[in-house]
């Protein structure tokens, strides 16, 4: 197995391959010219994602700062807005479904490391893919971690810690993550606790 097929295998393997820290600089080259961009160039922004991502659909607008450690994993849907200092530890497959919202200081990480201190002396990582349904808001703060999917129109409160998979159609939030409610009638009348949306 090369060093690409176990970084996407989800095993574990060791991060000690040169020719992979190379290619990664490459990818950081373009990330820096993203964040570099001045905020009336649209169409530059633009034109990066589409070299820095591997998928990247229309209408999408991402607030520099970025941070990815590949970009190249990563996968955008259409419609997809995300505030400052999103953070993505793409080292696998990250999916972003169409009309996501990401508050600021958002990451969605697929990379961990062993519990075992040995194996992480030695540079022990592994990777699992992270997938984000359509329609969903990530509020500010939120941490993704490896392996999870959120289902579509499912909102994640600020400074919620993902640990494992939250269906579609809820609310959820916390240290971990756990639904608190569906998404209801109710939501279409009220935006914000006792705020009626048509006063």
């Amino acid at each position: 197995m090369d060093i690409l097929e176990q970084v996407h295998s989800q095993k574990v393997y060791f991060c000690t391959d040169e020719a992979l820290a190379n290619a990664q600089v490459q990818c950081l080259e373009v990330l820096y010219d993203f964040n570099q961009t001045r905020p009336s160039e649209y169409d530059k922004r633009q034109a990066i994602m589409k070299d820095l991502f591997a998928t990247v659909g229309e209408n999408c607008y991402i607030e520099p700062p970025l941070r990815a450690n590949w970009g190249i994993n990563t996968h955008i849907g259409n419609n997809v807005y995300a505030n400052f200092n999103l953070t993505l530890v793409d080292d696998t497959h990250i999916y972003i479904g169409d009309s996501v919202m990401i508050g600021p200081n958002v990451t969605i990480a697929t990379a961990g490391h062993p519990i075992d201190p040995d194996l992480r002396r030695d540079v022990a990582q592994f990777n699992i893919p992270v997938t984000i349904g359509n329609n969903v808001w990530l509020g500010a703060h939120v941490v993704v971690l490896p392996g999870v999917t959120i289902g579509e129109n499912t909102v994640i409160g600020a400074g919620s810690i993902v640990t494992k998979d939250i269906p579609s159609n809820v609310v959820a939030v916390g240290n971990p993550c756990r639904v608190l409610r569906p998404i209801t009638e109710h939501d279409k009348e009220y935006y914000y606790k006792n705020r009626r949306i048509h006063e």
